[in-house]
């Protein structure tokens, strides 16, 4: 094959590439945003918010992403999951004492 018939093709490679790298960026910016909201409500180190992070994921069998952005919408419309915040609770609970705010009341 000659260089130019290649040439596409290493075109069509780099632009998956850089279309990975794009979702890491962002994946890995929503994954600090959640980490900083769990170093606040659990008063914890960034390491053993990212441990929070880590297991309660595991224990939810839920991407650590899609946990991320599940305590991100959470801090923003005090939404989340029971079954993930009972989780989140007795993994905080397990770095330290932690405090995390109430749902809000249903009328």
């Amino acid at each position: 094959m000659n260089q130019d018939a290649q040439e596409p093709e290493r075109i069509v490679e780099l632009r998956e590439e850089i279309d990975q790298l794009k979702e890491a960026v962002t994946s890995h910016a929503v994954v600090d945003q959640a980490i900083g909201m769990v170093v606040a409500l659990g008063r914890v180190t960034p390491d053993q918010g990212w441990a929070v992070l880590r297991e309660v994921s595991q224990h939810t069998n839920i991407k650590l992403r899609t946990i991320a952005e599940m305590i991100i919408v959470w801090g923003q419309k005090g939404d989340l999951s029971p079954d993930v915040r009972a989780v989140l609770e007795d993994t905080l609970d397990k770095y330290g004492p932690a405090q995390i705010p109430d749902p809000p009341s249903t009328p």
